[in-house]
């Protein structure tokens, strides 16, 4: 079964970037005689349709993260590393619904922006500044690592050749044209990242079916290795590898209900509603109810990512234990959680269907890439670039600028991608942990900016201020909290001293305070009905993986 790349393999792949590249720069184009605005740049001239939205929002969010590395903590640990894509759909249900209509009506680019027209501009340049840092230091690098890392196991390309490769295929299009060549070329790569992510898992199933086919194979798996199958992992059950020789509890990565009902909810509402690389989408909306529809859309796609990403990891661990089983003679096991998905790819997927299940890798890998450009450049031109000029920089000015941004954090993350995470065994859990630091401080500061008239600007700047060191001071003198159960802490603690400093400062609302007019957060019946269908699939599905 072990086969590298055929001849049809390198032309599905090599087309599939020819066809992204092409509609990517075709997109681009602007009419004879008129200037691209940075509202065409950074919002793509607010025209996105629901099914763009909820394509680019997967586009973005599933990536080398994922494929990679939720891949291997599902190698490690099992299906409950599946609880960030299913309560995911349901963030997404309480974003479209409480937190964009709000910000459409203000009809802000970013969201530093907001918290200037709902604070101050001191507030807006923390945070500004803090997302840049975490754009380029670890979702940037993460992504081109992870990415560099299939290629690297697939093709034998050193890991160095693959960032740049990565790096440059995302920056062809997207630097040149914005958020529109983006979004549409987001609907293609989300074809691919699905459909060959589909594949891949059918075959991996298909090989442990041992000739019954895909559903048996399922079967087989669930019976062979139940205790990958637990959605809530109690504290003892599962002992995973540490990645430095020892053995840890699963519980600290994913304890118990808080995947469910706990810190998991800090960390989703702050990626859905207030992370910049994703809301942005919604932004760009051509209506309020477009922008719904589309965070609707993107729920029930999150439903099937972990058959994408999540199952293949499983199945690796079960093929991996013995190679020579599944006619894979003379193959060498897994040694590190995250190979798990590019040895599945390389060693069970056949000549003629690589293409398109490496094609959907990289869909993965490049798409995030070019929203997370995209994204940084938008804050540091609106935030931070725009805020030094007394008269706002022409439009022309404000897109060069972006551009340049764009390239100067994709060089500047290449050279920090191995420092960082070249010796990890998990890169998901990273991404979740450091970015877990300044999750907490996000969302209180947008959820009291939103809902609670009170806030002052003081109480904001300390809540974002103190997330990182608070967050710190948990993982120095408290380790043995899980991280997750953390963010939920940190949060509770931030929340108490804004609520106290805004008590303390002011005994009326604040003049900036958000007015919420009636009927802002009705949606319409067809809304409504989706959904209950969707809240229906997540419950069934928790009933049978509990």
């Amino acid at each position: 079964m072990k086969s590298g790349f055929g001849l049809i393999d390198y032309l599905i792949f090599f087309g599939y970037c020819g066809i992204i590249i092409f509609i990517g720069l075709f997109v681009s184009r602007t009419k004879s005689g008129k200037e691209k605005t940075a509202k065409d740049y950074f919002l793509a001239d607010k025209s996105l349709p629901w099914w763009a939205i909820g394509s680019s929002l997967i586009a973005a969010n599933i990536s080398a993260e994922q494929y990679i590395g939720m891949s291997g903590s599902s190698y490690a640990i099992g299906l409950a590393i599946a609880s960030y894509e299913w309560i995911a759909a349901l963030g997404l249900i309480v974003v479209a619904i409480f937190i964009l209509p709000v910000f459409l009506k203000k009809e802000i680019y970013t969201m530093p922006q907001f918290l200037q027209m709902r604070f101050d501009n001191r507030v807006r340049t923390t945070l500004a500044t803090f997302w840049l840092l975490v754009y380029v230091f670890v979702n940037l690098t993460s992504v081109m690592w992870l990415g560099a890392l299939a290629l690297s196991t697939i093709f034998g390309i050193p890991v160095f050749w693959g960032i740049i490769g990565l790096a440059l295929f995302a920056a062809i299009y997207s630097v040149y044209g914005g958020l529109k060549a983006v979004a549409l070329t987001d609907v293609v790569q989300v074809v691919f990242l699905i459909g060959g992510g589909l594949l891949t898992s059918y075959l991996a199933l298909k090989a442990i079916g041992a000739g019954e086919g895909a559903i048996a194979g399922f079967h087989n798996l669930t019976s062979q290795v139940p205790e990958k199958f637990h959605m809530i992992i109690q504290k003892g059950d599962l002992m995973i590898p540490d990645g430095k020789g020892g053995m840890v509890d699963a519980w600290t990565i994913l304890p118990g209900l808080s995947v469910i009902i706990g810190g998991i909810w800090v960390a989703n509402i702050a990626y859905w509603g207030f992370n910049q690389y994703i809301i942005q989408r919604g932004l760009a909306a051509k209506s309020i109810r477009e922008a719904q529809y589309g965070l609707l859309f993107a729920g029930f796609l999150k439903l099937l990512i972990p058959l994408i990403v999540v199952i293949p990891g499983i199945a690796a661990f079960l093929i991996s234990k013995n190679p020579s089983a599944y006619g894979l003679e003379g193959v060498a096991g897994i040694v590190k959680s995250d190979q798990a998905y590019p040895w599945l790819l390389h060693n069970i997927v056949p000549v003629g269907v690589k293409g398109i299940a490496f094609a959907a890798l990289v869909a993965a890998i490049v798409s995030s890439l070019a929203s997370m450009l995209n994204s940084t450049s938008t804050i540091f031109t609106m935030d931070i670039y725009r805020s030094w000029f007394k008269e706002s920089p022409s439009e022309s000015r404000l897109v060069r600028v972006g551009r340049l941004t764009s390239i100067i954090a994709l060089i500047i993350a290449v050279i920090a991608a191995k420092p960082l995470l070249g010796t990890l065994d998990q890169a998901f859990q990273f991404i979740q942990e450091f970015t877990g630091f300044i999750t907490p401080g996000v969302c209180v500061i947008f959820l009291f900016g939103l809902f609670w008239k009170r806030t002052t600007s003081n109480a904001a700047l300390w809540g974002v201020g103190l997330s990182i060191p608070v967050s710190f001071a948990f993982m120095i003198f408290l380790p043995q909290v899980p991280f997750m159960n953390r963010w939920g802490y940190v949060f509770l603690i931030l929340s108490a001293i804004m609520i106290t400093i805004s008590l303390v400062e002011s005994k009326v609302d604040h003049p900036k305070a958000i007015i919420l007019e009636k009927g802002i957060f009705k949606v319409t019946p067809i809304f409504r009905f989706w959904m209950i269908v969707l809240i229906g699939l997540l419950a069934t599905l928790y009933t049978i993986f509990w």
